[in-house]
């Protein structure tokens, strides 16, 4: 048993989870710190494959786009985007390095995947008004922390058991260039098992089984698809882990590559979808 493992997840876990709870500054925080991690090694990364994104734009542009997640002010997301590109491409004009295009194109989507992404937790979460009530007690409609609870659970499981699954039964290659160690097999369990929990997790939330059941589908698709995204972007700058900053767990984009494109997945269907009918 692996105490250190153990002893991190449990202490990253209840973090997040209290942060969660509590809404407001205390999750932005989090998420922003958790961002700059993500940005950190993004960036080490990719200096592997030779190429040099600017991990000071891609964190004053996260910091920018959580302060517009925290106060709600979305009205100000093009002129962050547009500001940030401009950055990216003056700084890389005047002070840049070779290869120029491929620094300026990798600091742009870092700043999207490392910062816009994740940071659509705190846009979910800020759903409704009852900061407090987890359990079932008069949630408002769209209470947020109900979407969040769900995602938390339906990730962990979707892994968890892609992982199981594809270790006692996996026969075919999901994506054998990739990630050759994932299976057709494990996807279908994980799958399976995120469908599962998403509409027991779903009920006891009080959310509808049929969007329960979609947003199952959407979470099921997305976490796997953000597992081999980061595959890809390791396997393409010949690195196995992010980082080793968690004990037994690697880096953050180890950790929480499978949530990166799932929340903003769940946070546009609970806007366009849930949120109008």
């Amino acid at each position: 048993m692996d105490l250190k493992r153990i002893l991190t997840g449990f202490v990253v876990g209840f973090t997040s989870y209290m942060a969660m709870f509590a809404g407001g500054i205390w999750l932005a925080a989090l998420v922003f710190m958790a961002v700059v991690y993500l940005a950190k090694e993004y960036t080490e990364i990719l200096k592997h494959k030779g190429f040099l994104p600017s991990f000071k734009i891609i964190v004053v542009s996260s910091a920018m786009f959580a302060v517009i997640a925290y106060t709600g002010k979305m009205e100000y997301t093009p002129l962050v985007f547009t500001a940030s590109a401009f950055m990216a491409l003056l700084t890389v004009l005047f002070k840049g390095k070779q290869p120029y295009i491929a620094n300026v194109a990798t600091t742009v989507f870092g700043f999207l995947y490392c910062g816009w992404f994740p940071l659509h937790l705190v846009l979910l979460r800020s759903f409704g008004d009852n900061y407090s009530n987890l359990y079932m007690i008069n949630i408002p409609h769209l209470d947020g922390a109900r979407f969040c609870v769900l995602i938390i659970f339906a990730v962990l499981f979707t892994d968890s058991f892609c992982y199981f699954i594809g270790c006692k039964f996996g026969k075919h290659k999901l994506a054998p260039v990739i990630s050759p160690n994932k299976t057709i097999e494990g996807s279908i369990g994980g799958t399976v098992a995120c469908l599962i929990i998403s509409v027991v997790i779903g009920t006891l939330l009080q959310i509808t089984w049929y969007h329960s059941l979609i947003l199952g589908i959407l979470m099921a698709i997305f976490s796997q698809l953000g597992d081999l995204c980061e595959s890809m972007i390791k396997r393409d700058a010949g690195v196995k882990d992010s980082s080793n900053i968690l004990p037994g767990h690697g880096g953050f984009l180890d950790r929480l590559d499978s949530y990166i494109l799932t929340i903003p997945a769940v946070y546009y269907y609970v806007l366009y979808v849930i949120g109008l009918f």
